[in-house]
């Protein structure tokens, strides 16, 4: 919805302030609205539509029933509680919204196994990290957050949304939580690659190809456009700048075809779990099979 109202804003070339002053709001409500901060009521989506120049009936009925559902949604959604508006980032929260209407998603990550493919032990393993920065409750919240994503997104995977996994090979071989809850991590990852409900594919030691140098991240395909999440070990954003999605997207597109496919990366992941479990040899991927 949000994404939808500020394209239009965009296409009509008008600012955030001129919109404000058109429709006798603060440019504080106009910015609210368009991050998503707070929802758009149906009464002000209507004189909205005519000032961007949206005039056709179906599209107007559309997107006032996407502000009705969207309305109610920020009303029950778990994300939007008072306990994890707390503790979780905004950037995060958007994330979370993002995922439920995601068609697509292309995830990138060089230190760990993206949250809502993480059991419920290798996250709690993985917040034992942030002992010193956070409390046993607030890791507590955000293991359960990392629960609540994998509940709402995997049923979904593979049949309403494609979700193309790239890992760096160092995430594979990081025995978080120790052999045991790092193996029972890899045969979770394991069979929703081989169920079809995840595509993943590993970049190998060996390959000279980064998808990027500094940063996690994950990109949203949406019915509006692209919005692309992405953290460090400090921060968090969600960029929602169309140049800045095209090319993240254009340099994973281009890397997915030249790291490890999905069966030499299941059969690296196979490896791994039979060293961990004390009965195998490391070798590099795609060396025995």
């Amino acid at each position: 919805m949000r994404l939808a109202l500020r394209e239009a804003r965009e296409r009509a070339n008008l600012t955030q302030g001129h919109v404000a002053e058109a429709m006798e709001w603060s440019t504080s409500k106009v910015i609210r609205i368009e991050n998503g901060d707070v929802s758009i009521s149906p009464n002000d989506l209507r004189p909205l539509l005519v000032l961007l120049g949206i005039k056709d009936k179906a599209t107007t009925a559309a997107l006032l029933a996407d502000t009705r559902i969207a309305r109610t949604r920020q009303r029950q959604a778990w994300y939007q509680t008072a306990e994890f508006r707390e503790n979780l980032t905004d950037p995060m929260r958007k994330l979370i919204e993002y995922e439920i209407e995601a068609t697509e998603i292309r995830s990138y990550a060089i230190y760990y196994i993206p949250g809502p493919l993480q059991t419920t032990a290798y996250a709690s393993a993985l917040m034992t990290r942030f002992e010193d920065e956070l409390s046993e409750d607030e890791r507590n919240l955000r293991i359960e957050a990392r629960t609540k994503r994998r509940e709402a997104l995997l049923p979904r995977a593979g049949s309403q949304v494609r979700f193309m996994l790239m890992l760096d090979e160092s995430v594979l071989r990081r025995t978080i939580g120790g052999p045991r809850i790092f193996a029972e991590q890899l045969r979770y990852l394991k069979e929703h690659a081989e169920a079809g409900t995840i595509q993943v594919r590993m970049v190998p030691f060996s390959i000279d190809a980064s998808v990027t140098n500094n940063a996690s991240f994950d990109l949203l395909v949406l019915s509006e456009g692209e919005v692309l999440y992405r953290e460090t070990g400090l921060s968090d954003e969600m960029i929602e700048d169309r140049e800045a999605t095209a090319k993240h997207r254009a340099r994973y597109d281009k890397v997915w075809e030249e790291v490890a496919d999905e069966q030499d990366t299941i059969e690296f992941i196979q490896r791994q779990i039979v060293i961990l479990e004390g009965g195998g040899i490391d070798q590099p991927p795609g060396e025995s099979r």
